[in-house]
Formats: structure tokens, sequence, C-alpha cells
């Protein structure tokens, strides 16, 4: 650490002969910002290197599909009780400024697997077939080069296992793409949006496709009997690595539509709500919540829960197809206090609920309302929790929050940035009032949406007024010039290949 500073101060020392005060301060920055970097990578090998023989936490990684933010009870819901996810959140933390990195799937999954915005990695919507993703210049599928979670813990001695939902190459007529092992998965089982060994739905149009693909053992199975399969695998896994670390992600399909519980259970919840739609969707939470609940009770019963950090959130807000308009209706899902659902960067599409426990290190019944974390936060957490350096030569967008999933709120220092939509995107919001700007920032309490050529400019004080009401940018001038032209900055220096964002 002492060979950083040292050459940082010569740095520092040659520029003050050479240059004026400007070009001085401008460089000077840059130095610091790589010292910043510096020292923390060097940080990292250091804990590595202490950590000795210390026992590595495992990591159970929960990542539910199409959950509004108050869609658990512990977030608000009052039609169903989630009872094993509030137990989870009553012994360990919820934090009510958690952010996904897009309001769609794929690019949602990409940025908790790299610690990186989708965007880099040419994945700024679903992945779809093969023609459909050229239309709007996206790959076919996350490069196995870069880096990920489960491939960095696995060199650090995790077993690895994902279980569900894929979405990050292969199925429709994408038949070539790396299987979940060449991002670092010992084991996997995936959906009909995935390659490798899958459960894939009986009388399900993807799902046929997806199989004559081959590449993997497939078995078939019910819409509703997914989850509990994905689960068991989960548990099976839990219990043959009970004496290792391990890294479990499980990603169920639900509670994507359309909302299919088993026979006789949407009938439980008529008065809870007279939309059909509705008591579909309140059935699928209770069941998919009793599963996980099979799952943590497993970890706790193995004599795991000192030693396993448990996460849970959302890849995005929930449903908003246009047919439940058409019928008369509204869509299912809750977004709690915020506007906007999915396939828009308002707070409904992209601000998830979060739920973390890990017995003796996370204190009991934590609520927090003050740190901002995203899902790029996640890798780079993840390591520092577990004492792993980060993959060498790889810069995460996101950062160490770890201070925050312990407990002890964290001001973030910048911004996070969002890119979603124009005529590419191919999926907007069935109802037209949530569609949002393609470009939007957070930075403090100030939200901003705009379009890349500066239309559609809004600003909002989330403090104040979380349901986005109140456009201030006028108000705030300074403020809407100042965030506008980072977040276009931001989405200029992006890489491509990219879709051509319209608004």
């Amino acid at each position: 650490m002492w060979l950083v500073f040292r050459a940082a101060l010569c740095d520092i020392a040659l520029m003050m002969r050479k240059t004026n005060r400007r070009q001085f301060l401008r460089a000077a920055g840059a130095t610091a910002a790589a010292m910043a970097g510096g020292l923390a990578r060097a940080r990292w090998a250091q804990a590595a290197r202490n950590a000795g023989n210390e026992k590595k936490p495992n990591i159970v990684f929960v990542f539910i599909d199409d959950m509004g933010y108050g869609d658990l009870s512990c977030f608000g819901n009052r039609g169903v009780k989630t009872t094993h996810i509030d137990r989870l959140a009553a012994e360990g933390i919820r934090l009510t400024n958690f952010y996904v990195n897009s309001p769609i799937c794929s690019p949602s999954r990409v940025a908790v697997t790299t610690g990186q915005y989708p965007v880099r990695h040419g994945i700024t919507s679903y992945i779809a077939a093969r023609n459909a993703n050229r239309q709007r210049g996206m790959a076919d599928w996350l490069d196995p080069k870069a880096a990920t979670i489960a491939r960095t813990l696995k060199k650090a001695g995790y077993a690895t296992g994902h279980f569900g939902k894929w979405h990050m190459g292969g199925g429709r007529d994408v038949g070539d793409a790396p299987l979940p092992s060449a991002y670092g998965f010992d084991e996997s089982l995936v959906a009909f949006e995935g390659l490798g060994d899958r459960v894939l739905v009986e009388g399900h149009g993807l799902s046929r496709a997806n199989a004559k693909l081959g590449r993997g053992k497939i078995q078939w199975a019910a819409w509703h009997e997914r989850t509990g399969m994905f689960v068991d695998r989960a548990i099976d896994f839990t219990r043959r690595n009970k004496g290792t670390p391990f890294y479990v992600q499980l990603c169920p399909n639900d509670v994507h539509d359309p909302h299919v519980p088993p026979p006789g259970t949407a009938e439980k919840y008529a008065d809870a709500t007279d939309n059909p739609h509705e008591r579909k969707l309140l059935a699928v939470i209770a069941e998919m919540d009793g599963h996980l609940g099979r799952l943590f009770g497993e970890i706790d019963r193995l004599g795991l829960a000192a030693d396993t950090l448990i996460v849970l959130t959302s890849d995005n807000g929930p449903t908003d197809w246009p047919h439940y308009y058409r019928q008369g209706g509204s869509p299912p899902g809750s977004t709690g206090p915020f506007f906007g659902r999915k396939w828009c960067l308002y707070e409904g599409g992209i601000r998830m609920p979060f739920v973390a426990r890990w017995t003796g290190r996370i204190p009991a019944g934590r609520t927090d309302e003050t740190s901002i974390l995203a899902a790029i936060d996640l890798f780079p957490t993840f390591c520092s929790l577990a004492n792993v350096a980060p993959p060498k030569g790889w810069a995460f967008d996101g950062r160490d929050m770890a201070a925050a999933l312990l407990g002890t709120p964290i001001e973030r220092k910048g911004p996070v940035f969002w890119q979603y939509g124009g005529a590419r995107a191919r999926l907007r919001p069935g109802n037209k009032k949530y569609y949002s700007p393609s470009l939007a920032v957070r930075e403090g309490k100030w939200k901003l949406l705009v379009n890349p050529d500066g239309s559609g400019l809004q600003l909002f004080d989330l403090q104040a007024d979380p349901g986005e009401k109140q456009n201030l940018a006028a108000k705030h001038a300074d403020v809407a010039d100042r965030l506008s032209g980072a977040v276009r900055a931001w989405w200029r220096s992006m890489p491509g290949p990219r879709p051509r964002v319209q608004t």
C-alpha cells in the first residue's frame, strides 16, 4: 500500500513542476481517483490475505421476477401475508432505497452479474430471438469473458449454483449461447430463457422452441410447479455443500405473469380484492413465499444461519401489459407509494424491496431509509463481505456497500444512472402515463429523467415527493442542468454496439 502512496506523491510533485495551476488541479484529481481505486483494491487484497483460514460466509441471493415494491407484506401488502420473507426481514434488515439497474429482466440480471451498467455489455432490453436482438443493436448473450460474481467466488473456493430464470443468453432460436457454467456456476437448473439442464413448461410455446435446442437434460412441469423444483435443487445443493462456502443464486420465474397458482388457491383471496388477476398474483406470492421458507428453514436447520448471508429482492417492477387495461381492469402487483411500473424509469419500475439477513452480523429488525444501493453494488459488496479480492483489472460501476448491509447507513457518493426506452426497446408500459424519458439519474434526494436530446426534462425531490408528482426542473434549474448534463454525458460515454435511443 505504501508503494501506491509513494508513486502517487511522485506524480504530484512532477505535475507541480511541469504544469500550470488549472492543469495541475485537473491532473491531481485524476491521480487522486487512481489512488482511491488502487487503495480500495489493496484493501480488498489485504483483507483476503488476512482472512487466512477464517470461514467465509455462504451467500444466498434470491432474485424474484417482476415483483413490485409493495408486493411483500413487510413492504406494505395487506392482501397476502408473506410469512417467511417477513421473518427474514424481522431477523435482518430492510432497505427502502434499493434500485435495480433496468426496468426489464435481461439487463437487470447483467448488472447484478457483472457489477457494471448493462449497456456496457450491449444488453439494454430483454434478450429475444436473433433478429429482434439485431434490430435493437443488442448482443445475443452476455459475453462470458466478463467478470462475474460466480466465477470470482468460485476461484476463492466457493461452490456455486444457479437455480431458476437465467435470461442472459439461450432460448428461442439462440442455441449456441454459453451455458451457466461458462460464467462460473458449478451447477445450474434454468428455465426456457436459458440452456443446460432446465425445467420447461408443458403447452408453452417458448418452452417448445427451447426444447428443440438440446444441450441439457430437460424436465417438463406445470407452470405452478417450477418454483418448488428450483427450491428443491437449491436445498439439495446447500445440503451437499454445507461444509464449504457456497454461493446460491435462486431466481424464480414467479411472480412474472401469467399468474398460474396451484388449483383452488386464488379463491382464498376473494375478500382481499375484486380483481381476479390480483387474486391469482396473491396466490402465486403466497406459494412462492412458502417454498422460499423451506430453503430459509433448511439453512437454519443445518446450523448455517450465522454463516449465511441471505439477500432477497426483485429484478424490476410489476407487469403492465396493455391487455389488462383493454379488459377494463388494472394490472396486478403493487409499487407501494411509487409511480410507474415495469418498462419505465419512474420509481415503480426500478425501486425494489430489499431484505438481507446474516444472523449475528446484521442487526435484527433494522430498516435503513437512508442508504441508496443499486444492483451494480452487489458484486463488489459480496466480495467485501466474503473477504475476496475483486477480479483483477475489472472496473466496477458499483460500490462496496457492505457497511449498509451490516446495519450502518451510508450516504452514497456520486450518482446512479439508468437507460431504458425509445423505439427499439420494443416493450413499453400498457398505460401511457407511465412512459418515461429514456435516461435517468439519482443523486442524493434528486431524481432526474431526460431524453438524450435534452427533451422531456423532469426533476423530482424524492425525499419530499417519492411519488414523483411535482416536476421541479424549472424551480431548480441549476440542479436540473447539472444532472441532465451528467446523465447525457454518461450515455455518450457508453460503448457500442447499443440501440439508438429515440424519444
